[in-house]
């Protein structure tokens, strides 16, 4: 493939209004409960951008902790679910993704802007930088009602999953007399 570059945007003719489901997200993205933090894709634009969205809710196991008496979502969370939205864009085109892990490799330019907090819809906005066969440059911004909360520049790649450890099944032990 060769290197492509975008820049965030409003939606062109060549956009698709597709979305993706949950069920869907997870046909995809490895991620599980409590790590999966996107809810629902709203568009995607082959290779080129993908918005999805986050619905922050109180039982967010991270809100026990972050803070107890003033709940807000974690940066570095908001960054990994602009990542899992990028991931979600990238790991479509790869239909071999079961063999595969999206991992990070940089992040760059992160700004926090504003609190997130439960009750919020998180848009995540990931637009393609650069596209190479296994590497993928993105501009992310989540935004609540409208207002940047978080932007980064993420950099992402494609390695081989690890094959999954044997393990051998327990032998049922031999009656004793």
């Amino acid at each position: 493939m060769s290197d492509q570059t975008a820049t965030p945007s409003t939606p062109t003719p060549e956009a698709t209004s597709q979305t993706m489901n949950i069920g869907q997200i997870m046909a995809i993205l490895p991620h599980r409960y409590p790590f999966l933090l996107i809810d629902r894709v709203t568009e995607i634009e082959r290779k080129k951008r993908i918005v999805a969205i986050k619905n922050v809710t109180i039982n967010e196991p991270f809100f026990q902790g972050h803070f107890p008496d003033y709940p807000i979502m974690p940066g570095v969370l908001m960054i990994e679910a602009v990542a899992q939205a990028g991931g979600a864009l990238l790991l479509t085109e790869f239909p071999d993704r079961a063999e595969r892990l999206m991992v990070f490799t940089g992040i760059e330019n992160a700004r926090f802007r504003r609190p997130v907090v439960p009750g919020d819809q998180l848009r995540l906005e990931v637009t393609v930088v650069q596209w190479r066969s296994r590497a993928v440059k993105m501009l992310g911004i989540a935004t609540v009602d409208g207002k940047v909360a978080c932007e980064a520049t993420i950099m992402c790649q494609l390695v081989p999953r690890p094959a999954k450890p044997v393990v051998a099944e327990p032998t049922p032990e031999a009656p004793t007399e």
